[in-house]
């Protein structure tokens, strides 16, 4: 039975080392998957969600190369079930990835949820395009929270294309080996009640000093 992700991702070599580590027999006809080529609501719900993932590309000299992108959530758009799309502003000139996809349009992206210690693997054929070519995507990938960011005082990034990403495959890791790790915002979140409740008792403690003081002086001292 055809595994999407693993039918692009396993070579000779691969199965090689698999044999070697005697492994080879877990991936045999293995039905434990399920159909990768468009993404469901699950994957909807994680993509739009990430701040940052990072993304692998390959030069003409054969080497990967991994850069990482980073956003306000849902930076990353879902254009439809088998498309993603995000804009690429001005980094620091070297223009690596974008060189790389010039001579071959493959990349794989690498999504990680680490707080519930979740990730995506997804390949996909990407497309250059410039920022008058398709107005409505472009509206779609600089939208509110994106062009807030770019536009703050200091920020000099300056929007200079689009990514258009077409699924080719995608699987889910399992969550061996996830660090868990929270950014500002989600700590600042789950520490909402304990701030609420910290505010409650210096109230409460304050108007049972006042009551205090108020006692004293009735009682003379």
């Amino acid at each position: 039975m055809s595994y999407g992700f693993l039918d692009i991702a396993i070579t000779p070599s691969v199965k090689a080392a698999q044999a070697k580590m005697g492994a080879d027999h877990v991936w045999q006809d293995f039905r434990g998957h399920r159909e990768s080529k468009r993404f469901t609501d699950d994957e909807a719900v994680f993509i739009t969600s990430r701040d940052s993932f990072y993304m692998a590309t390959v030069s003409e000299k054969g080497w990967p190369y991994v850069q990482h992108r980073g956003g306000p959530p849902g930076f990353l758009k879902m254009v439809d079930e088998q498309t993603l799309a995000f804009a690429d502003y001005r980094g620091n000139g070297q223009y690596i990835s974008t060189g790389n996809l010039m001579a071959g349009d493959r990349a794989c992206l690498f999504l990680v949820d680490y707080p519930n210690r979740a990730r995506l693997k997804i390949y996909a054929h990407v497309e250059t395009l410039g920022l008058d070519d398709d107005g409505a995507l472009t509206a779609l990938v600089t939208d509110g929270a994106l062009t807030a960011l770019v536009t703050a005082p200091g920020y000099k990034a300056k929007l200079e294309r689009i990514f258009r990403l077409h699924l080719e495959a995608f699987d889910w890791n399992c969550s061996q080996h996830i660090t868990p790790r929270f950014s500002e915002p989600e700590i600042s979140q789950a520490v909402v009640r304990l701030r609420t409740r910290l505010a409650e008792l210096e109230a409460e403690n304050e108007a049972l000093r006042a009551a205090l003081a108020t006692l004293e002086i009735d009682n003379g001292n």
